[in-house]
């Protein structure tokens, strides 16, 4: 399969995850992120012990186990806060979220790494804002899961940039560091008779079980396809996943939608193909500079 297919088929299933977590939507959304984290542990340990190269070891320094700690404490938050999102009837935020994930990697780079950003860049981060205010008037109060999922997720991707162990070992690592609290949590809670698994039915059983290989796959799926295909191709391929969602929310779902929240909406698409265009463009450029200096 080509990258490009890999990476549509990642961004798909990110997609469609509301689909799943809905059927699991009566498990207290804290309980359903320990069990993600717990069976994704067990999933990457089985896939990793196939693909196991001892010099990722050499790697296992303080700072490694440092970075790999913050990253785990970012995605936990960012998995939280969606299954709790689409759980409670906040689908369209989610998608709101992802939408503006790409934004705020942008607004990151600049305030962390002294990045400097081109004046179409600037215009569509200042939409998004502007887009973001619009919708905290639609919804009456600040869209603070959306922001939530983007900041989350954008300083997770900001944190793996100093990352130095490969995808596969490092979410290993990421899930291994959280998945001690989150088995303990489980053991407790069932202690306490508040435990889902074992005593809801087989079926949900078998869906929090499902949860790790559903959670891994993307993953893994997005990991091939980004070493195929460029940077451009993958930025243009993220907004699937919040565009499914979106739709998931208005027509499955049927989360309210009108007035000043598609304004909001409208802003925020027209922030994202201003940003997509600035992409595309200085990647058409890239390799003229190339030739003129070689």
């Amino acid at each position: 399969m080509s990258g490009f297919w890999l990476g549509v088929a990642a961004y798909g299933i990110w997609g469609l995850f509301p689909l799943y977590w809905k059927l699991v939507e009566h498990v207290p959304a804290l309980q359903i992120i320990s069990h993600r984290i717990a069976w994704s542990f067990a999933t990457l340990a089985i896939v990793g012990a196939a693909r196991f190269r001892r010099d990722a070891l050499s790697k296992l320094d303080r700072r490694t186990l440092a970075i790999y700690a913050i990253a785990a404490v970012l995605i936990s938050i960012n998995w939280f806060l969606y299954v709790y999102a689409v759980n409670t009837g906040f689908v369209l935020e989610t998608s709101l979220g992802y939408f503006i994930t790409p934004l705020v990697n942008v607004l990151l780079g600049v305030m962390v790494l002294r990045e400097r950003l081109r004046p179409l860049q600037w215009v569509a981060v200042a939409l998004a804002a502007a887009g973001v205010l619009q919708l905290t008037f639609g919804y009456g109060s600040l869209p603070w899961i959306a922001i939530g999922l983007a900041l989350s997720f954008g300083s997770y991707g900001l944190v793996k940039k100093k990352a130095p162990l490969d995808s596969l070992a490092g979410l290993t690592l990421e899930t291994g560091v959280v998945v001690a609290p989150a088995v303990a949590y489980l053991l407790i809670a069932n202690a306490n008779g508040h435990g889902s698994f074992g005593h809801s039915g087989p079926t949900t059983d078998l869906l929090l079980i499902g949860g790790g290989p559903v959670t891994v796959v993307p993953l893994l799926l997005f990991a091939s396809a980004v070493r195929r295909i460029t940077l451009t191709t993958v930025g243009l391929l993220q907004y699937i996943a919040p565009t499914i969602q979106f739709f998931l929310g208005v027509f499955l779902y049927g989360e309210p939608f009108a007035g000043t929240r598609l304004v909001g909406f409208v802003i925020v698409w027209t922030a994202c193909v201003l940003f997509s265009v600035d992409g595309l463009r200085a990647r058409s450029r890239a390799p003229q500079v190339g030739a003129m200096s070689s």
